[in-house]
């Protein structure tokens, strides 16, 4: 597909062979006129790695006069998608609640600030299509149709959970809303996102039984610290080997538990590692619900046809702590000019 096509966001094509010293391909001119475009281009001054991320939607930086180009959506439209970040909002919110009242347990992860990402992506989907998660699931298990209530009391470990509470907070699974799983460890789903993408194209090819629509099509959400695990790598190259109906959704919020994503990786742009392996890779605001939605409606609309998976690189941010347990004191209290609030440096 021509990486036009990709408008709202920063977008490296696949590359059939690139040197080491080869430059790549300039963007398109949609891609490098667009303010998420530039929210990952600005520089360290120290050290080329060491570069300013921004996670907030940098149509709100001083300078960028410019409205924000979105797609239409219709009232309808725009209303589900307020209406499902809402809920997981305030869903997450009563969660922080019973938990410090002690009537939950465990380990409690809540996705407080990232809820355009689970919306823009998940409201695309059919019934049929699968979604896998992290421990931090509760608000795409919301997002595909799971009540509220079991997920809820799956949290409270009551029979009436969507596992019958003995998943808890970290496992959310629902066969009828095909949510296959919240998963603990690091790099855990992917696997077995790839192989549930790996059945719907078995399903497609030799057993015809898909939908009218094309392929099955298979979201797995993971962070930014999953991005340096063989997991990942392994699961891109058979994707794409294989043309799997799948889209790789990391949800790069800035911070791996307490490490700072600046500090634990080589290449800060995880969208660059899709092409590596023949993919179209790609970057978007991930605080801005409209143009998470327009990638990801190619994305997805791109796997169905069986063009073969994407790369998508979701900056956002966690308003709240790694879990309930941690003291919430990596965020500096006092916002950067413009609403922007940035990791420490690592040089000090």
């Amino acid at each position: 597909m021509a990486a036009a096509s990709f408008t709202a966001a920063k977008f490296l094509a696949p590359v059939a062979a690139r040197s080491g010293g080869e430059r790549a391909p300039p963007l398109p001119a949609g891609a490098a006129s667009s303010s998420s475009a530039r929210a990952l281009r600005r520089g360290g001054a120290h050290h080329p790695r060491l570069r300013t991320a921004l996670a907030v939607s940098s149509d709100v930086l001083p300078g960028n006069k410019a409205a924000p180009a979105h797609p239409d959506v219709t009232r309808e439209e725009a209303l589900e998608l307020y209406e499902d970040m809402v809920l997981g909002r305030v869903f997450e919110d009563m969660c922080a609640q019973m938990y410090y009242r002690g009537k939950m347990f465990g380990f409690v992860h809540l996705y407080n600030g990232q809820e355009a990402v689970s919306t823009g992506f998940i409201k695309l989907l059919n019934q049929a299509d699968c979604v896998v998660s992290t421990y931090r699931d509760h608000v795409h298990a919301l997002s595909k149709g799971v009540p509220a209530r079991s997920v809820m009391a799956e949290l409270f470990g009551k029979a009436t959970g969507c596992c019958r509470g003995q998943g808890g907070s970290m496992h959310m699974f629902s066969a009828p809303h095909n949510v296959l799983g919240g998963f603990a460890f690091i790099g855990e789903g992917i696997p077995v996102a790839t192989g549930a993408a790996f059945a719907a194209k078995y399903r497609h090819e030799v057993l015809k039984e898909s939908g009218p629509d094309g392929l099955d099509v298979t979201l797995a959400f993971f962070g930014d610290g999953t991005c340096n695990n063989g997991q990942f790598f392994e699961c891109l190259n058979m994707a794409q080997l294989w043309k799997l109906p799948i889209v790789f959704v990391v949800e790069n919020n800035l911070w791996a538990i307490g490490m700072s994503h600046l500090r634990a990786t080589s290449d800060p742009e995880i969208w660059k590692k899709g092409p590596a392996f023949g993919m179209p890779g790609v970057h978007v605001d991930g605080m801005d619900v409209l143009k998470v939605r327009e990638v990801a409606k190619e994305a997805i609309e791109r796997a169905r046809r069986g063009e073969g998976p994407t790369l998508v690189e979701c900056e956002t941010y966690r308003f709240r702590g790694h879990s309930l347990a941690d003291p919430d004191e990596l965020r500096k209290p006092d916002p950067q000019p413009g609403g922007v609030v940035h990791p420490p440096n690592p040089r000090g």
